[in-house]
């Protein structure tokens, strides 16, 4: 995994996720926090360029909407601020794991009649052990 991978995840997971959760529309980005929390130091310009690569933003459904600090655009002191594209959508399939997983076994259970009958069916054949307890 690259430099720009471990960042753009990084980005990811701390601040677009929390930002869904949360159901904010917009949300920033200070560089300097990430080159700190992942010791990245004298790597600003490194953590500028995956912050506001397509890969990034489109991955995340983000629209970058504002950048903030020098005009070198390469310091730690760069903020840059995002929103959402489809801010009422919910979160994309991609990050979401469970939605993907929604109807896994689907066909299995039309095959044994549906998920109700197949229930049914397994309480019926279910027989308990026989214990016999201490006299």
């Amino acid at each position: 995994m690259t430099n720009a991978d471990k960042i753009r995840l990084y980005g990811e997971e701390k601040y677009v996720l929390h930002a869904r959760q949360n159901k904010l529309n917009r949300f920033s980005i200070r560089v300097g926090d990430i080159v700190r929390d992942l010791k990245l130091t004298g790597r600003a310009p490194a953590v500028c360029s995956a912050l506001k690569t397509n890969e990034f933003l489109e991955k995340n459904d983000l629209r970058l909407v504002e950048t903030t600090g020098p005009k070198s655009g390469q310091s730690t002191t760069v903020v840059y601020t995002y929103e959402f594209k489809n801010p009422t959508g919910s979160t994309p399939a991609a990050e979401d794991s469970w939605t993907c997983l929604r109807g896994a076994l689907k066909d299995v259970f039309s095959e044994l009649g549906g998920g109700e009958s197949y229930l049914r069916a397994e309480r019926s054949n279910f027989h308990p052990l026989n214990i016999k307890e201490d006299e």
